[in-house]
C-alpha cells in the first residue's frame, strides 16, 4: 500500500514537471493568440502571483478574450507590482482603453484619466514607446480641455514620435491635421509618409481617404485605381473606389463594379464589414434610379445588421 502511494506520488510529481507552465510558454501563446492562452495565463498568474510578468500577460490575455474588466484588474495588480516597469502601466492602459469602448459616458469619464496616467507613466519609463505615445495622442485630441485635453499636446507627442520613427511621425500628424480639418496639411504629411514607405498599407488608406475628406476626387480615384492595379486583391483600396463613387456621385458604374469585387474578396481585419458595402451599393444604384437593385442592398445590408440606421433610412426613401 505504501509502494502504491508513494508511485502516486511520484507519477503526480512528474505530470507537475511535465505540464508546468512559465511565462515563455503563456507568452508564446498570447502573441500567437491561441484559445489556449486565457487559460494558460490565469494559471501562470495563480501559481506565481507575485511576478508581474505573469500579471502582464494575463491583461493581454484577458484582452484578446474580450474581458475588459477582469482585465483592468490584471494590470493593475502588475502595475502595483512592478511599477518601474513601462509594459505594466502600457498593458493597463490598454484595458482601459478597452473598456471605456463598452461602458456608459459616466464610466468614460471616470476612466478616461486612469488611461491618460496609464500611457503616460509608460512614456515616463520608456520614451521609445511609440504606441503609447500614439495612443496619447487620441487621448489629448478627443479629450476635453478640463481633463487634459489638447491639441498642442498632441503634437509634441506627434513631434517625439517623428524623432524615432520620421514616417510614424508623419502619419500621426496628419492625423491631428485631419481631426481638425486642416486637409492641405494632413495631406502633405501623408504624402511624405507614402514616400518614405510607398507599400504601408495603412499609409496608403491613410492618404487615399485624406484625398477623398478634402474632396479631391479625381486624385483619391488615381491613389485607388493605381492601388489595385498593382495588387488585384487588395480589397479595401477596390472598396474606397466605391465610396468615392458613393459620396462623389461620381463613376457610379465603376463605384458599383469595385464594391462587388470587394464583396468576394478575402479581408483584411481592419477592412469595413459588407454591411457597409452593400449600403453603398444601395446608395450607387439608387442615384443610378436603379430602385428594385437599390432596394435588394440596403436589405442586404440591414440582414447584416437590422439596426443600421442609415440603410433603413434611405431604404425607405425609395
Amino acid at each position: 500500500m505504501r509502494q502504491l502511494f508513494l508511485c502516486l506520488m511520484l507519477f503526480s510529481l512528474s505530470v507537475s514537471t511535465v505540464f508546468a507552465v512559465t511565462a515563455q510558454d503563456v507568452k508564446q501563446l498570447v502573441e500567437a493568440r491561441d484559445k489556449k492562452a486565457l487559460a494558460n495565463a490565469e494559471a501562470l498568474a495563480k501559481t506565481e502571483p507575485k511576478n508581474a510578468e505573469a500579471w502582464i500577460l494575463l491583461t493581454r490575455a484577458r484582452l484578446q478574450s474580450g474581458k475588459t474588466e477582469s482585465a483592468i484588474k490584471a494590470g493593475e495588480t502588475a502595475a502595483a507590482l512592478a511599477p518601474k516597469n513601462a509594459q505594466t502601466h502600457y498593458w493597463l492602459g490598454n484595458a482601459y482603453g478597452a473598456r471605456i469602448g463598452q461602458v456608459g459616458m459616466m464610466s468614460k469619464m471616470s476612466l478616461a484619466p486612469k488611461l491618460r496616467d496609464a500611457f503616460e507613466a509608460t512614456v515616463k519609463l520608456d520614451p521609445n514607446n511609440i504606441e503609447a505615445r500614439s495612443a496619447l495622442v487620441e487621448y489629448y485630441l478627443q479629450a476635453p480641455g478640463f481633463m487634459g485635453g489638447s491639441k498642442d499636446k498632441a503634437m509634441l507627442q506627434a513631434n517625439e514620435i517623428a524623432k524615432r520613427d520620421e514616417p510614424r511621425g508623419h502619419v500621426v500628424r496628419a492625423q491631428i491635421y485631419m481631426f481638425e480639418k486642416n486637409y492641405p496639411a494632413a495631406l502633405k504629411s501623408f504624402e511624405a509618409a507614402h514616400a518614405a514607405k510607398p507599400e504601408n498599407e495603412n499609409i496608403r488608406m491613410g492618404l487615399g481617404v485624406a484625398y477623398q475628406e478634402a474632396q479631391r476626387w479625381n486624385d483619391a480615384y488615381r491613389h485607388f485605381r493605381a492601388w489595385v492595379a498593382q495588387d488585384a486583391k487588395a480589397a479595401g483600396a477596390w472598396y474606397q473606389i466605391g465610396r468615392t463613387s458613393a459620396v462623389s456621385g461620381l463613376q457610379l458604374e465603376e463605384g458599383i463594379t469595385a464594391l462587388q469585387k470587394y464583396l468576394v474578396l478575402p479581408r483584411a481585419q481592419n477592412d469595413p464589414p459588407n454591411k457597409n458595402a452593400y449600403h453603398r451599393l444601395g446608395q450607387l444604384y439608387a442615384k443610378l434610379g436603379k430602385k428594385a437593385e437599390a432596394k435588394t442592398a440596403f436589405m442586404a445590408a440591414l440582414k447584416l445588421d437590422p439596426k443600421f440606421a442609415d440603410a433603413k433610412t434611405e431604404l425607405g426613401k425609395l
